[in-house]
């Protein structure tokens, strides 16, 4: 039930895309957005083959998804992605991912904005200016991801680590997915198995190639939330991510 605005695909869990409980785990349901996100952009005409033609290309801003239920292995899901117009410099995007019974398991939205060689933003219109003929058909399930703040609370940070080859994507920075592996990677295994994640907010603020040295500062919540940044060794922020886990 595809046409040119909306795209869907049907994805199975395979065995080394579950974490220690047998469910799907986030960077395997981001990389299925990040997929979509992907061949919906070739296929409208404004993917990365297409940017890479005046030398642009996309790069993942914000995001904020909320996960109803985690799928276990053996299940199939569909996701379905749809543009969602422009705010200012970003491009939005939608998600939505459901079991073939109309089950819903997932909902997301995303901020883009295009770059040039020099990493300057350019203006999304002109990429997207052919779907000025499209009325509004969609009505997001989420808010748009947002600036997260977090000032104040108690700092704690982790040990420093480092960029390698296999974090790196096509365009030789850290891919977006790997950013919330590393986080992941530094809770503990009992709190992991003990809580579930309910909602994930990112927003990525520069980029990190090979070798740079990263840390991992995670701020109290009074709010239940878990708030962390990625900091590089010269003191560069990269990203911020709040995750909602629940018992």
């Amino acid at each position: 039930m595809n046409d040119d605005f909306v795209l869907q695909k049907e994805y199975d869990v395979h065995v080394y895309e579950t974490d220690t409980d047998s469910k799907l785990n986030l960077t395997s349901l981001f990389n299925f957005f990040q997929d979509v996100a992907s061949d919906h952009a070739e296929i409208l005409g404004f993917g990365r083959n297409d940017l890479m033609k005046h030398n642009h290309f996309w790069v993942l801003s914000r995001m904020y998804a909320e996960i109803s239920v985690w799928p276990v292995w053996g299940e199939r899901i569909i996701v379905k992605t749809y543009p969602n117009g422009t705010d200012k410099l970003f491009a939005l995007r939608n998600y939505e991912a459901f079991y073939p019974d109309g089950r819903p398991v997932a909902s997301a939205t995303s901020s883009w904005v295009i770059l040039d060689l020099a990493r300057k933003i350019q203006r999304p219109e002109a990429a997207l200016s052919h779907f000025e003929r499209y009325p509004e058909r969609q009505n997001s399930l989420l808010r748009n991801a947002t600036k997260l703040d977090f000032s104040g609370g108690e700092l704690e940070n982790s040990e420093r680590f480092k960029v390698k080859i296999s974090d790196l994507d096509i365009n030789l920075h850290t891919n977006n997915v790997k950013y919330l592996q590393w986080l992941i990677d530094a809770y503990d295994l009992d709190f992991v198995k003990q809580h579930t994640l309910h909602s994930v907010e990112i927003n990525y603020l520069a980029e990190a190639f090979i070798n740079d040295d990263l840390m991992i500062q995670t701020y109290s919540d009074s709010y239940g939330f878990y708030n962390h940044s990625i900091i590089r060794s010269d003191g560069k922020e990269l990203c911020r991510v709040q995750f909602r886990w629940l018992p």
